[in-house]
Order: structure tokens, then C-alpha cells, then sequence
């Protein structure tokens, strides 16, 4: 089974599910980073909030991150910078710093108990081929005024070439964060509602969101689901990639505070420890994929256990996890209404989600409250830039139309039930449907429609999670089509595989 780190040492939180017809002023869909933080700051403003969520607090994607949280991002801010311009790598720079210290001060206010600290954060090279990069990424952060330094030998038994260090980044539990808020939303204000999935939205006047045993009206509705639910053109530039990590116990040595970001390395780009009950944990990070493109998901797994132990002393890994995130196009998220009138988004996050989700929640306070934000223009979630978006939107697109391509006879993995194996899925072609066929270790077999409840793509089999995932548009689905995370709001349709 693969269990990340911070779900696994988090408290449960036992709020209830949805079983009422409700009115309130903001509608928040997803109790991660982004939906918890909102309701925060909505509460506390004035704002009747219901927040819902399809299983617990912090147990998607934020229970799946890094946990850390740094005014650099994923992409490079070099990168922003000649892709956009100096101005707009500015912004992002300090509204990101703005949001690390929105963090701290929500720690410290409420005394949330995650193992919140300031650690510098390195981005390094193993070889000379990546010094440019290094060079480059150094002159950017002198930029905009953080406290960087170049480096050629680093706290860890890795040999570089070079080697980026900034000051003042910061690292935490995000499960224990984003429950310790959700514990301070306004209790007059706010009620959040676990196991709760919205399989409906009426959108109109006021927008009715309907869960299994319930309704919430609102007239403002926050999509905190990493991308949006349902069908918008956004999704078009937005791309779903799959990234993994493991922990594994410190047998020997220790293991320096920071945030380690490796620009060469095959099977991990992240390092960082983390301590539990008096022991040091290695977290590693890698891995990076095409959701639903991978022909052998445990693999990754299996390589970043390799790649660690190569330069650590660890113990057995006892945590591995994935997590999904959303490339953008152009880079930047958006953030910001959606065509559809008060229905708010925020997506395109990259590996960046927790610094991200923390900016969406105070841009939409701001919105949501009449109040002006510096940030809004950067992030627009209606811009359109087919220059700076057109590269990556024709490679990720055409990409979508060879999997539809999958519709047709001839494409499936297999033939006939019988070659399913025990812990195995495959897609089967039967009597002229494509079927979704997983069979368990007691050799039942589990049949849906192969077509994802979103758009109608073919599901692919993940082997490390036991799970249908989407390529298309990113949705992923448990063994009984119940929908994990991604756009779609229905399951996958159950089907009787003796008929």
C-alpha cells in the first residue's frame, strides 16, 4: 500500500458528512491547502462557509506534498523571467513570499503544532552541464532582493559542481497545518463536512452543489480540487502529471535542515528530512510523469529507494506516496472567476501547490470581500497567451488526441478476462466495450466502463496504487469507480462482466 508520511502521523478529524440542505455565502469545494485556508480567512471576515470534502481534511494532494514552501519555484525563476518578463518574476516572487509568511503567522497565531521552521533551500548540480542554470537561477534571486549565495560543496554526502543557496525558505507537516486551521475556521461561520463528494453543480443565480445526502446553495463557489470540476476550455492548458516519494529512517548520520533540489538527477530532484518520534526521516522526492503514461508506476518507487541509498545509510522505507499536479501552459498558475459568474478557480500549480493553495485562498478573500489584491492581474484565470503557451499546449494536446484514438478495436491491453492476473488491471476488450477489469488477490473480478466519467477517455491501470487514471485530463479512480481526484464529478459506470 503506499501511505504518505503526513497522513499517516496526522490526527483524524471526524467532521461530519453532508446530510442537510444548506445555504451559505461561499460554497468551497476540497479541504486542502487551498479550500481550508480559504475558509479561514472567509470565516473570519464575515462569510458563511460550508466547505466540502470528498474524504478528509488534508487527505488529497496536501497530504501528499513535500511540505515545503520557498519563494523559488519548480520552473525556475530565470525561466518566468524570459518566458514573461522581470516585472512579472517580481510578482511571483513576493506574492509567494508573501504567502510562506502568511503561514508562519497563522503557526504562531493559533500555536498549530506541524513543525513549521525556516531552512534554507539549494538547488544544485552534480555535473558542469547544469552550472548555466545555477548561474542564471543566482541572478534571478538577486533580482528581487532574497538572500542567495553560490556554493560548490554542499551539507550532504553529494559531489557538485555548483550549488545555489537561499535563505529563509521553510519547511512543515502540511496535514498537521491544515487541520490545525480548519480547527480556527470561525465556528460561527464556517462548517466543513468530510466524505462529502459534490457530483453535481446547477450553476445559476445560486449555485446548488449536490452531495449524496445533501445540498449546499451558494452564490459564490470556490473549486479548491487542484483543477476544476466538470468541463471548462482551462483544461486545454493545464496538464496532469504524476510525481513520487518515499521515507525511509536515518540509520546513521544526520541529515542537515534545507531543502535540497537536485537539476540532473534521473530519479529525484527533492530532498529533505523530517523527524518523528526522536527519529530523522529522509523524504525523497521524483519521478515525474504523464498521468496515466506510465507503463510501470512502481518502478519509481523502486528507483528513488536505489537512488537514496546510494549516498544515505536508511532503514526500510516505510512511507511512499505520489501526488498529482497541473503544469501550465505558460507557466503561471490560474487564479481567479471562471467564465462561469462567481464560480471561483485555482490550478496550474505545478510542484508548487501548498504556496500556491495558501496565495489562491488570500486572493480570493480579497475578491469575495470587495477588497483590492496586488496579485490578481498576474495570476488571471481568463488571460490568453498563445505565444508564451504554445509549445506546451500543442505537445500536451495532440498528445490527448492519440489517446482518443484508444476508442477503437485493437487498443486494449488484453482480450479476454483471463488474461488479467491476480492484483492486476487491463483495460479488456469484450462484446464491443472497452472494460476496466481489475481482478483481486482472492481472484474476484472488478469490471467498469473503461470511458472516464469526465470526457470520455481510456482509463489506464496504476500498478503501485491500484487505481484507474485518466491521461486526458487527469481524473483517477478507485478499483470501484469511485472518483479519487481530476475533473470528473461521476464515477466510472459499474458493469456486469457475465452479460
Amino acid at each position: 500500500m503506499t501511505t504518505s508520511l503526513w497522513k499517516s502521523i496526522s490526527p483524524q478529524t471526524g467532521y461530519p458528512y453532508l446530510t442537510e440542505e444548506i445555504e451559505v455565502d461561499v460554497a468551497i469545494v476540497g479541504a486542502g491547502i487551498t479550500g481550508i485556508t480559504s475558509a479561514y480567512l472567509l470565516s473570519r471576515s464575515g462569510k458563511k462557509v460550508a466547505v466540502l470534502e470528498s474524504g478528509e481534511v488534508a487527505g488529497g494532494t496536501t497530504g501528499g506534498s513535500t511540505g515545503n514552501l520557498y519563494s523559488m519555484i519548480d520552473k525556475r525563476l530565470h525561466h518566468i523571467q524570459s518566458k514573461w518578463d522581470k516585472e512579472t518574476a517580481g510578482k511571483v516572487t513576493r506574492s509567494r513570499t508573501a504567502a510562506v509568511d502568511l503561514v508562519e503567522k497563522l503557526v504562531q497565531k493559533h500555536e498549530i503544532d506541524c513543525q513549521f521552521k525556516r531552512v534554507p533551500w539549494y538547488l544544485f548540480s552534480e555535473t558542469n552541464e547544469k552550472d548555466l542554470t545555477i548561474e542564471k537561477e543566482m541572478r534571478a534571486a538577486a533580482d528581487y532582493g532574497l538572500e542567495a549565495k553560490m556554493l560548490y560543496e554542499l551539507p550532504i554526502p553529494i559531489k557538485v559542481s555548483q550549488a545555489l543557496k537561499v535563505e529563509n525558505q521553510a519547511q512543515f507537516d502540511p496535514a498537521a497545518f491544515v487541520k490545525g486551521l480548519a480547527a480556527n475556521c470561525d465556528p460561527r461561520n464556517c462548517r466543513i463536512f468530510e466524505n462529502s463528494p459534490v457530483h453535481e453543480i446547477e450553476k445559476g443565480e445560486i449555485h446548488v452543489l449536490s452531495t449524496p445526502h445533501g445540498k449546499v446553495r451558494a452564490k459564490n463557489v470556490i473549486l479548491a480540487t487542484h483543477t476544476p470540476k466538470g468541463i471548462y476550455a482551462l483544461q486545454t492548458a493545464i496538464y496532469p502529471y504524476r510525481e513520487y516519494a518515499i521515507a525511509a529512517r536515518l540509520k546513521s548520520g544526520e541529515f542537515p535542515e534545507g531543502i535540497f533540489w537536485d537539476t540532473e538527477a534521473e530519479f529525484h530532484h527533492s530532498l529533505r528530512s523530517f523527524s518523528k518520534d526522536a527519529e530523522q526521516y529522509l523524504v525523497v522526492v521524483g519521478g515525474h510523469h504523464k498521468v496515466g503514461k506510465a507503463e510501470d508506476n512502481q518502478h519509481f518507487f523502486d528507483n528513488l529507494e536505489q537512488s537514496a541509498r546510494k549516498y544515505f545509510d536508511l532503514g526500510p522505507v516505510d512511507f511512499k506516496w505520489s501526488a498529482q499536479h497541473y503544469k501550465p501552459a505558460d507557466g503561471l498558475p490560474f487564479i481567479g472567476e471562471s467564465p462561469d459568474e462567481r464560480i471561483y478557480l485555482a490550478t496550474g500549480f505545478s510542484t508548487d501547490g501548498l504556496i500556491y493553495g495558501v496565495l489562491s485562498a488570500m486572493i480570493f478573500a480579497d475578491l469575495l470581500n470587495g477588497r483590492e489584491n496586488e496579485w490578481v492581474s498576474t495570476y488571471d484565470s481568463g488571460r490568453f497567451t498563445p505565444v508564451k503557451s504554445a509549445k506546451e499546449y500543442l505537445k500536451e494536446n495532440i498528445q490527448v488526441m492519440k489517446e482518443y484514438l484508444k476508442v477503437l478495436p485493437g487498443t486494449s491491453d488484453a482480450d479476454d478476462f483471463s488474461e488479467v492476473d491476480a492484483g492486476e488491471g487491463k483495460v479488456v476488450d469484450h462484446d464491443g466495450q472497452k472494460l476496466a477489469v481489475y481482478r483481486d488477490e482472492e481472484g474476484e473480478v472488478h469490471c467498469l466502463s473503461a470511458f472516464c466519467s469526465h470526457m470520455y477517455c481510456v482509463v489506464d491501470w496504476n500498478n503501485a496504487e491500484k487505481t484507474w487514471d485518466c491521461p486526458c485530463h487527469g481524473s483517477r479512480f478507485k478499483i470501484n469507480g469511485e472518483v479519487i481526484e481530476g475533473p470528473a464529478l461521476k464515477p466510472l459506470e459499474q458493469k456486469d462482466f457475465t452479460s
